[in-house]
């Protein structure tokens, strides 16, 4: 197991913990009612997906 030799540095963990940030959600525009929606998901206001209705709403 690598263990590392020497102390890590104050700014050097720093640099490193601040690259963990957190993402934007992806979002697009439903084609039918136009609301926000997941990428490749079933909409959640109208329960359409790819034209067809898939979801009772």
């Amino acid at each position: 197991m690598a263990v590392p030799k020497r102390k890590m540095s104050r700014s050097n963990t720093r640099a490193r913990r601040a690259n963990w940030k957190a993402s934007v959600v992806a979002t697009v525009a439903c084609p039918q009612c136009k609301s926000a929606k997941l990428p490749h998901a079933a909409c959640s206001v109208c329960g359409t997906y790819n034209g067809r209705q898939v979801l009772e709403v």
